[in-house]
């Protein structure tokens, strides 16, 4: 049997495997002084999700702070506000957008339009009793 020359040598396969050590090593030492704990589950929100100041009320924004979100524009701007304002007057008391997917009702809004909006804008926070009853 022939024999088949190599492509390292003796002192390159150390080398290489010293590297290959270090770099281990190093992994190990900066894992073990800084480690990543997620929790599971995740938060509903996030821990500096109240300290955003350029979230919009849907509730209580009006037009030209609407046309001000990305890729919205001014008409469907005055179309929310339009929306909100006929809302208002069949349902006094309820708020119009009580969640992301009311917006869907108004027409030129699909879901990603909505998905679009969505980190601009904050929405009221349910209580635990409403949340039970329904």
């Amino acid at each position: 049997m022939p024999l088949v020359p190599q492509v390292w040598t003796l002192a390159q396969r150390r080398v290489v495997l010293a590297i290959i050590v270090a770099l281990l090593a190093y992994l190990a030492i900066e894992y073990r002084l800084n480690p990543t704990q997620v929790s599971d589950p995740q938060p509903p929100e996030g821990s500096r999700f109240n300290e955003l100041a350029d979230r919009l009320d849907p509730n209580t924004a009006d037009a030209a702070a609407f046309a001000a979100i990305p890729q919205l524009g001014e008409k469907k701007a005055e179309q929310i506000v339009e929306y909100r304002q006929e809302f208002v007057r069949s349902h006094p008391g309820q708020p119009a957008f009580a969640e992301p997917h009311d917006l869907l009702k108004i027409k030129g809004i699909g879901i990603s339009t909505m998905n679009n909006m969505e980190p601009f804008l904050v929405f009221p926070v349910k209580s635990s009793a409403t949340q039970r009853s329904q």
